[in-house]
Order: C-alpha cells, then structure tokens, then sequence
C-alpha cells in the first residue's frame, strides 16, 4: 500500500472539519504564541535591572558601591508588592478586554468624570491584590509585564540620588512610586484614562499615544529625579561655593558599559514586547528601530563630546546610546527607519547638553545623568511621535480607526496630544513626588544621611558591609553586620 493510499483511507476516516473548528484552533494558538511572546519579553525587561544596578553602581564611589547596588536591588521587590497591592489596580482596573491574551474582558471598571458631553477616565478600580476578576491568566500575563515596566520607572531615581539617600527613605519612598505615582499617570496613557481619549473625544490625533513608555516609564523617573534631586541637594563638595561643578568620577566605568549593553538588550522586550502580541509581524520594525536610535544616541554623543572636550567620554556615550533607546521608546512603532536614526542621532545630543543645564544651570547633582537621560528624552521620544509617525500603523489605537500620524505627515492633533501628555506629566509626577517626598521625610525623620556617613561612604554605615572590603582593608570593626553573623 502506497502512502498516498493510506492518506486517503485515514480522510475517509476522520470526521469532516467544521469551519469554526478550525478558526478557534487558530485563535487558540495566536493566544498561546501572544502569551509567551508577552512574557518572554517581560523577563527580558525584567533582566534590566541589572543593567541599571551596573551603569549606576559604575557610575559613583568605591565606598558607595553596595548601598548604591542595594538600592537596584531591593526597588525590584519594593515597588513590586506596592504595584501588587494597588498599583496595578488604579492603573488597570479599567482597561478593557486584553484583546491579544484572549480578550478577557473583566478588568472593565474605571472612576470617570463626565465633561463636555464625554467621560474621561481618571483611575482603575479592579484588580488589588491580583484577587478576584483579577485572578485570571490573562491579567496575570499583563500583570508581570506592566509591573517590570514599572520598576524601570521605581529604580531611574535610584540613580540621581545615589551616594547621599538614606535606606530607609529609599524603601518607604519607593513605595509610593509603585502604588501611585506612577500607576494614576500609566492609567492616563495606557490604562484607558483621559490622555489615552484625546483623540475619541477631542478629535486631537489617536489621543496620547507612547507605544512603550517614553512618556509613561521614563519621563516619570526624570520628573521624580528632578524634584527629588531638588528637594535632597548635592553630594558634599560637588559644587564650589561660586556654584561651579566639580567632577566626581565613577569608579567603575567598564562595570557601567557592560550595564549599558545589558540595557540595550533587554531593550527588545521593553519595545518589541509592548505589541503584547508574538503574531504581530510589526515586532520586525520595532526591533530594528530600537536597535538604530540606540546606536545613532551613541555616535552623535560621541561625535559631540570629542568635538567639545576634546575626547570621547565613555561615561558619555553610553548615556548617550541609552538617550537615543530612550527616545524611541514612545515612537518605535509607528516610524520609519530613517526616523529612527534621526530621532537617536538627536537625542545623543540633547543628552550631552542636557548634562549640563542640569549641573550649571539648575545647579542640580545627578551621579549618572538619569535626569538628562530619562528625562530630557522621554519628552523628546513623546514629542517624536507627533512629528515623525507616517500613518503606516496604529489603525484602532485609542479607538480611533485612523494610523497615528505626526505633524510631518499631517497629523496636526497628534503634536497636540503629545504635548500634552508631556506636561501633564511634569504636573502630576512632579507634584505627587513633592507630596510623597514629605510623608516619607516624616516617617524616616530625613532623607539624607549625615555629613560623617557622606564622608566615609554609606556602604558600612547604612549597609552594614563594604563593596570591597580588601580593596579598602576595612577592618572587622567596620563591618558589624558580617560580625554578628560570624557569632
């Protein structure tokens, strides 16, 4: 018997195949593929953290060096349990149906207020403590990559405070950062809050639109470093006393560049992953146009910091590689590759001068440039989409049937919605981190350490343990915790 015979003897045997049979298969699978794809990429985001726990830990003191990677460290767990609690809740509690994990539809209930003829969504208000409705796979898959994203946010301030914050204001601050400044904003943009309807109810473009988080992630961490940076005040002995900077090196640099190369690959699941769907063949460009803008904010910070001062700072080009995957965070989606390069070329720049409005303008000390990173680039990535998106995707996003289109292209509101979403970010994180700043001020009784542990470095004062013990031939006696341990 041949194996044509035989095929033809099992068809006669199976049952026929019904159409809607075949169509649920397929929708099975692209849901299975959209899940894994969407926590993949969220492990991918996940593993950032350790390149921002190596760029800032390379980027200050010797003598700052665990309390600094401490801090990376434990705003995983912190800002995690505060998102866990409430944060994702008022974030997401009314976000609608999760259309590409299976279009669970639960997570539907929102605080509106009715004006002009429409409702604008405020806050979610399902889903605290992942119970109930919440308690579904889907959410659970949403939960895990929306909560990474959000630690990115939690751990930018980490960076500017770093070599002077106290651990404990560290620990209760951050838990603001994850239970509400952060999640009230993501609703706003990504949660189906008022941002997000600019464009169905004022006709402005697709309403705020920040594919992966130029706005929702990064600009938050540079608003909270800048008020915060603000509010703590520089490290002892960074400015002179006519308010002229001095530099105070890291002590690590290749540790920062090889933080910096972690970033830049877990960059793909923060950009890519953000289509929540494996299915979608878009991941293609996304991909490829993160990986442009990263190299073009390199070059062009190069080219600029050789051309100025003489020489290429590395310090300088790798924040300026991160400014350019900063950049195009919000945009990767929607833009061409030329765009791309163009929108990283120019953030390679704006980080370098953006460096030093931050220290000679504002008077402002940020160890490892998070301000001139996140910041500064977060709102040029938002202001990119309305300038630089050509209409070729984003049909549907924020229920408006046409593509997100930028000013360039025609797309006059689309400029207007994303400046919005800029300054409405400088006012609700910039004033909540004031708020917040206070209250944990009053819990910890401070934010800042004392003179003396400035001095001596914060590892074996605040920690308990020094980064390199033989490097500095730290005696037993500065080390109390590890003497405890020993018994």
């Amino acid at each position: 018997m041949t194996v044509a015979s035989i095929a033809l003897l099992l068809a006669d045997a199976a049952p026929p195949l019904k159409l809607e049979d075949v169509a649920k298969s397929v929708a099975d699978n692209t849901t299975a593929i959209n899940f894994v794809w969407t926590l993949v990429a969220g492990f991918l985001v996940m593993f950032m953290q350790a390149g921002f726990a190596m760029v800032e830990t390379g980027f200050t003191r010797a003598k700052n060096a665990a309390h600094t990677v401490t801090m990376n460290f434990m705003v995983y767990g912190l800002a995690m349990l505060a998102y866990w609690v409430a944060g994702f809740a008022i974030q997401a509690g009314g976000v609608g149906p999760l259309s590409t994990l299976g279009g669970y539809d639960q997570m539907n209930r929102a605080f509106t207020i009715h004006v002009a003829g429409h409702d604008w969504g405020l806050f979610g208000m399902r889903g605290f403590f992942l119970t109930g409705v919440a308690y579904n796979a889907s959410v659970f898959a949403y939960f895990l990559f929306q909560m990474v994203f959000m630690d990115t946010t939690a751990t930018i301030p980490t960076g500017a405070l770093a070599e002077r914050w106290k651990f404990s204001a560290f620990c209760v601050f951050s838990l603001f950062v994850g239970g509400l400044i952060y999640p009230v904003f993501a609703n706003w943009g990504w949660g189906g809050g008022w941002l997000s309807q600019l464009g169905a109810n004022a006709g402005l473009g697709n309403g705020y639109v920040d594919f992966a988080g130029s706005g929702v992630v990064h600009l938050t961490g540079g608003t909270i470093a800048l008020v915060s940076c603000f509010l703590l005040g520089a490290r002892k002995g960074k400015f002179n006393k006519d308010g002229s900077p001095n530099a105070i090196p890291g002590h690590d640099i290749p540790m920062a560049m090889y933080g910096t190369f972690i970033l830049c690959f877990g960059w793909f699941g923060f950009n890519a992953g953000s289509t929540l769907a494996g299915s979608d063949v878009r991941i293609a460009v996304i991909a490829t146009n993160t990986m442009l803008a990263g190299a073009a904010g390199g070059i062009s910070a190069m080219i600029y910091v050789w051309s100025k001062y003489g020489k290429p700072d590395p310090s300088m080009l790798a924040n300026g590689t991160l400014a350019g995957l900063v950049a195009i965070t919000a945009p990767c989606a929607f833009v061409s590759a030329p765009s791309a390069v163009v929108i990283g070329l120019v953030a390679g720049v704006i980080v370098c001068v953006a460096v030093v409005i931050v220290e000679r303008k504002l008077k402002l000390d940020d160890p490892v440039g998070a301000i001139s990173v996140h910041g500064f680039n977060g709102a040029w990535g938002l202001l990119s989409v309305g300038l630089f998106a050509d209409g070729t995707y984003g049909a549907g996003t924020n229920n408006v049937t046409g593509a997100v289109t930028g000013l360039l292209y025609g797309g006059y509101g689309q400029f207007a919605a994303q400046s919005i979403g800029v300054l409405t970010n400088l006012l609700w994180v910039g004033s909540s981190t004031f708020v917040a700043w206070k209250i944990t001020g009053l819990i910890t009784k401070g934010h800042r350490v004392s003179v003396e542990t400035e001095e001596m470095g914060l590892d074996t004062p605040e920690m308990g343990v020094p980064a390199y013990p033989a490097q500095e031939g730290a005696p037993e006696a500065a080390m109390p915790v590890l003497q405890k341990v020993a018994g």
